[in-house]
């Protein structure tokens, strides 16, 4: 393949029902089981309220250009989350209402990109797809390239592949490996009961019981002075 003009289609899409083992699970409850470390960078934002999840279809576009994107436009499948890196580019919006808009007719599940967008009052009112960027800008993007489509990109300090899981919500987005998705499900669903019966016991009994705190402070040495 030609590095900077490659356009690869021959990626494996995660089974629908391994993606849905994710639906409305907190991203912090999976990222938690994740080992704490696979959110991408806390700038890129929502920009509406609607909850991401679907397969990445990977693009990588030159800063400041959307050629790629929009090549990526008709080649995207229903479902999809397309995951734009243009390398952190903040002078130039990579989208704006007319390809957001395209991608909600086409069934597309969310866009992520690293760069900013513009239109940002029609595309925050989507109640049907998922958005994210890392700021608005009235400027509009080159359509020069170079890019690629269905590469392994770098977004937002994080790898990404194509097909690879992208969940989600208010508090951020994380990448999920296809090949650990069940057993990572099965420790956030874990993590999320977990929490919801600490919740339960503060309101009803006002306690927050941690006794590992003490026990750490104790072999840290901590002294008490009262």
């Amino acid at each position: 393949m030609r590095t900077g003009s490659v356009i690869n289609l021959k990626f494996d899409r995660p089974n629908e029902k391994l993606v849905e083992l994710f639906r409305d699970l907190p991203v912090a409850n999976i990222d938690d089981a994740l080992g704490r470390m696979s959110a991408v960078d806390q700038n890129i934002r929502p920009v509406n309220d609607v909850q991401l999840l679907g397969p990445a279809f990977t693009v990588k576009v030159a800063q400041g250009d959307n050629l790629y994107f929009h090549k990526a436009l008709d080649l995207a499948k229903p479902g999809d989350v397309i995951v734009i890196d243009s390398m952190g580019s903040k002078d130039r919006a990579i989208f704006g209402e007319l390809m957001a808009g395209y991608c909600r007719q086409r069934g597309i599940a969310g866009i992520i990109t690293d760069g900013p967008i513009r239109d940002i009052d029609d595309i925050a009112s989507y109640d049907d797809m998922s958005v994210y960027s890392n700021g608005v800008v009235p400027n509009g993007p080159y359509k020069n390239g170079p890019g690629e489509i269905g590469t392994t990109i770098s977004f937002g300090g994080q790898v990404v592949r194509p097909g690879d899981i992208i969940a989600g919500d208010k508090d951020g987005i994380v990448v999920i490996k296809p090949e650990e998705a069940e057993e990572l499900a099965e420790k956030a669903r874990a993590i999320n009961e977990k929490e919801t019966k600490i919740i339960e016991t503060m309101k009803n009994e006002g306690t927050y019981e941690r006794p590992w705190v003490d026990e750490t402070l104790a072999k840290l040495g901590a002294e008490t002075i009262e």
